[in-house]
Formats: C-alpha cells, structure tokens, sequence
C-alpha cells in the first residue's frame, strides 16, 4: 500500500511515475467544426489510444483518464448512449493491443450503473490483462471522488465496526487503503485539456500534492507533443512537500 504523501515524500523524478488526466474539450471541438458532439467522443477514442502510446515510450508507471463522471449521466440521453457504446467498442478492439505492449488495465468507479454486457467486458479485460506490468492504465467511469471517499469510509466501517465508538483511531492511512486506488502511488501530475481550470470530483483525496497543468488544447488534438509540454512544465515544477527551496538544495547538493 502506497502511503499518502502528507506522510512520505515521493522522489522527484523528470518524468512523472503517475499521470492523471481530465480529457475535455470532445463536444466544442465538434461544435467548433459544424459536427455533432458526438463525432468528438469518436475522436477523442484516437487520442486516448496516442497518449497510452506516448506514455508508454516515455516511461511513465501509471496512467489514469477520467472516461465518465457520476455527473456525466446528466447529459443528453443521446451522448450517454453514444459514450457507453463507444466503451464497449473500444474494449472489444483494444484489448489485444494493451496486451501485446504490457499495458494493465483496471477501471474504477460505481460499476453497478452498467449493462451487464459492458461489466462483463471490463471484467474480461482486466483479468487478461492482469499479468502487465509495463503500464498501469486506469479508466475512471461512473466515477465521482466523493463517492470514492464515501465508500471508503463505509467500507472501513465494515471492517472495523469498533472504529464508530472510537473514532479517534480511525486514520488517514484506514481511509486511504480502502480508496478505489489504493494500489496505485498518489499521482505526480495532472493534466485537463478544454481549457477549464477544476478538477470537477476527480480523485481529490489523492490529488492533494500533485502538480496541475491546465491547457486550452481540446481532447482530440491532443498528442505526444502536447503531452512533451505538459512534462517540459513539471520538470520546471519544484516540489516541496512542505519544505522549504533551502532544504531541496541542501538535499541535491
């Protein structure tokens, strides 16, 4: 279990171990070209597939996308639809590939609002993946951060049903370990591409140290280069964890 970083401080590296990133932007950038929002979550499947490539030959161990919120169901049926249909085909052809370049995948969130079919795949997918260890690709789907604090706490609460008499003894590491990632290190750097400047429920327990970088580049023009910039800005980035400029020269000298 990878202990928070309000308890252990990470090591610094040029490049991130843990990428989260909020693909927005689908819609305008249909919008912006007379197109049906749809035909940009149709694209934005090309760029998924390019950043998992370019993470991947960059040497980056985690990589986490936001696919689908527990907001989201509050669009168009029509979208929904479209996006729930676009996930099962991208399951069905992409998991060979994932595979063959030892890409592991889990998908996290509240699963249960799912047709069966689409849990079923999911299931499928992360079993015949399990074995990779090369990349770890996480999709968050029906996913909120508040629901995943909730549950967590639920789930200790189960665990350790002495904890309501004395909550005095419930920590941060009984919470954290119970999260949906708890097996994965809290992450390095953030990344919303559209242009908004939120994290909109996105694993706000574990963003709490990590770097955020925000660019106006919408989802589906989003490609290795854009993602160069993005690490060309963290590798200027000075993480601190609380300590002061002095303390990391003294450290690095």
């Amino acid at each position: 279990m990878t202990k928070s970083s309000t308890q252990t401080i990470p090591e610094a590296t040029d490049t991130p171990q843990h990428v989260v990133m909020i693909m927005d932007g689908n819609g305008r950038w249909a919008t912006d070209r007379f197109l049906p929002r749809t035909a940009g979550h149709v694209r934005g499947v090309q760029s998924v597939r390019r950043v998992v490539e370019a993470c991947g030959r960059k040497g980056v161990r985690y990589l986490t996308l936001f696919a689908f919120s527990s907001e989201n169901w509050r669009r168009p049926q029509e979208e929904v639809s479209l996006l729930m249909r676009l996930f099962v085909q991208t399951l069905e052809k992409e998991v060979d590939k994932l595979e063959e370049q030892g890409v592991r995948l889990r998908v996290v969130g509240d699963l249960s609002a799912f047709e069966p079919r689409l849990q079923e795949l999911i299931k499928a997918a992360e079993k015949r993946t399990e074995h990779n260890n090369t990349l770890h690709l996480t999709i968050a789907a029906n996913y909120g951060g508040r629901w995943d604090i909730l549950q967590a706490t639920r789930q200790a609460l189960r665990d350790l049903p002495e904890l309501a008499a004395h909550p005095e003894n419930f920590t941060e590491s009984i919470l954290a370990e119970r999260l949906s990632m708890a097996w994965a290190p809290e992450p390095d750097l953030f990344i919303r591409t559209g242009g908004e400047q939120r994290i909109s429920n996105f694993l706000i327990w574990q963003l709490a140290y990590t770097e955020m970088y925000f660019t106006s580049v919408y989802w589906p023009d989003f490609d290795a280069n854009a993602l160069e910039e993005a690490f060309a800005w963290y590798r200027g980035r000075e993480r601190r964890f609380g300590r002061t400029s002095a303390q990391l020269a003294e450290k690095q000298s």
